[in-house]
């Protein structure tokens, strides 16, 4: 359809003719996702144009048809400057009934409350909300009239009319808040402290997931015969999940947000025993159950394990695992996956890692079912299926972060003992582990953990003479490759390995290196320039 005619025809068509010409227009672009540059000023006029129709009084159905038709052209970002204007945010800010600009929060509850709309009325907010996360996510320029005008004020007073939403309203509010929080990170501190959108977002959540309250900080166990949570449901929590994330990426609170903090994290717990309509679903929730917990005070992460009324195992002090084998299950998963590990994997191998450190239940919970005790010890700790295997098999990945965040959940799990750890992993996985804390030489971590002794089985008391501390299993014999040799032959391949090793070191492809006293490496010489320290509580002999 030629633009100049739809342009043209605008200036002097009443709203019935408006919305047939756009509804055309709309049905030929529907599905436009790239737009031609030679046209770029035609569709910044039309931009102009459907805005100031929207500007006038016309009818519901002509409104829906020209913010559909704002919706198509927001995808291009180099079309956008007409809309993201005071005048153009506050346009379609009125018409999502967010009442962005002057108006105070008390008129937008009321007039949120008491809009009675039409099925076509409440198309024009969803379509209005639309385009302003379209406009936001696009442009620059709209974002800053976004902070002007407090177009994040009016979704928060949204927020607090949650419970009478449609479906698609709730959906977009929360998007749009949440493109808001991530693209201007100046927005979060005023969202936290002026508008109270973590505590709104919590009482959203809290609405959309049914949670019922049995104690201070403990939802009631979902029914295991419950449908699962309605696919409409989940896109709202997912939404509110990602704006809360927002809100709560570095911002490490004070006393005053403990009570917040363990009301989210228990929120989260609930989250994490709901089932959803499908698998994939399910995994998705659960990840943004993860990162969000990631955020919190490791301190408030009691709350999953802490259940008066439901109880607990009396093995782990009475404390309830169900939610740290859901996440050891969501870890297993993420494993089993084999790619994207940075941003699917390391999430949640970091919140057990840190849940382990701090709590001593958690850590003992999960010890027993990745790191049980070894019996076994003929196989190479790296092959197998168990999760120890998996885990140990990432220590050597090539993704420097994957393997570090394995190698210190796995470290965590012993106690930050370096015995330990090669017990369960051998020297060879848990090298990089050692050289970057520093531990070559043997010890422990900074931490202080438990006195609780870990006792070994028989068979790994019976084995362990015999286990290369390098692969961490037990080896079938090798034979001597130089037990048949004459002497003169040993001594040429000795001189023949001194000289490949001396070429290595001329082209400087290996260096000779060194451990110093406090576990470090170093270049060779520079360890055998160090003086050694007297140790006046070493045994004489």
């Amino acid at each position: 359809m030629d633009l100049n005619n739809i342009l043209s025809q605008l200036e002097t068509a009443d709203g019935e003719d408006i919305d047939k010409l756009l509804q055309q227009y709309n049905r030929e672009n529907s599905h436009t996702f790239a737009f031609e540059q030679k046209e770029e000023s035609l569709r910044s006029k039309l931009c102009q144009s459907v805005l100031t129709v929207l500007g006038r009084q016309v009818q519901p159905s002509c409104q829906k048809t020209c913010l559909e038709t704002l919706r198509i052209l927001s995808r291009d970002k180099r079309v956008l400057a007409p809309v993201a204007t005071r005048e153009g945010m506050l346009i379609l800010g009125g018409m999502a009934r967010l009442h962005a600009g002057e108006e105070g929060g008390d008129t937008n509850e009321k007039s949120c409350q008491e809009d009675a709309q039409s099925e076509e009325e409440e198309r024009v907010v969803v379509e209005a909300l639309k385009c302003l996360c379209n406009i936001v996510y696009n442009s620059p320029a709209a974002q800053q009239v976004s902070v002007d005008v407090q177009l994040a004020h009016g979704l928060c007073a949204s927020l607090r009319t949650a419970r009478t939403w449609h479906h698609e309203v709730g959906l977009f509010t929360l998007r749009l808040l949440f493109l808001l929080s991530a693209l201007r990170p100046d927005v979060r501190g005023v969202l936290r402290r002026e508008w109270h959108a973590v505590r709104l977002l919590s009482e959203v959540l809290e609405h959309t997931l049914d949670v019922r309250w049995v104690g201070p900080y403990e939802a009631a166990r979902p029914d295991p015969q419950a449908l699962p949570m309605p696919a409409e449901d989940n896109e709202r929590a997912m939404e509110a999940l990602k704006a809360l994330f927002n809100l709560t990426l570095s911002y490490t609170g004070g006393e005053e947000d403990d009570h917040q903090f363990r009301l989210i994290a228990a929120i989260l717990r609930h989250l994490l025993m709901l089932k959803t309509e499908t698998e994939d679903k399910t995994e998705e929730a659960h990840s943004h159950a993860v990162n969000l917990l990631n955020n919190l005070p490791v301190s408030c992460l009691d709350v999953l394990i802490d259940l008066p009324v439901q109880g607990g195992q009396e093995r782990y002090g009475g404390k309830n695992m169900d939610a740290v084998q859901k996440l050891l299950d969501f870890m297993e998963k993420r494993i089993d996956k084999g790619s994207n590990y940075k941003e699917g994997l390391t999430p949640v191998l970091s919140l057990l890692t840190e849940g382990s450190r701090y709590h001593r239940e958690i850590r003992r919970y999960i010890k027993a079912q990745v790191l049980p005790p070894l019996k076994d010890v003929k196989i190479r700790p790296e092959i197998g299926t168990t999760t120890r295997n998996k885990l140990v098999r990432l220590m050597t990945h090539v993704d420097m972060g994957v393997k570090q965040t394995a190698a210190e959940f796995l470290f965590v799990l012993c106690k930050e003992s370096v015995d330990n750890l090669l017990k369960y992993t051998g020297y060879g996985n848990a090298a990089g582990l050692l050289v970057a804390r520093g531990l070559l030489a043997g010890g422990r971590g900074e931490t202080q953990y438990s006195e609780d002794e870990d006792s070994d089985t028989e068979e790994y008391k019976t084995a362990k003479p015999f286990i290369n501390p390098i692969t961490g299993h037990v080896e079938e014999p090798m034979p001597n490759p130089i037990e048949e040799m004459t002497e003169e032959q040993k001594e040429y391949e000795a001189q023949k390995l001194v000289n490949m090793f001396d070429k290595l070191s001329r082209q400087n492809l290996i260096r000779p290196m060194g451990v110093r006293p406090d576990g470090t490496l170093a270049p060779l010489e520079e360890t055998l320039c160090d003086p050694h320290e007297d140790n006046s509580e070493s045994d004489s002999d």
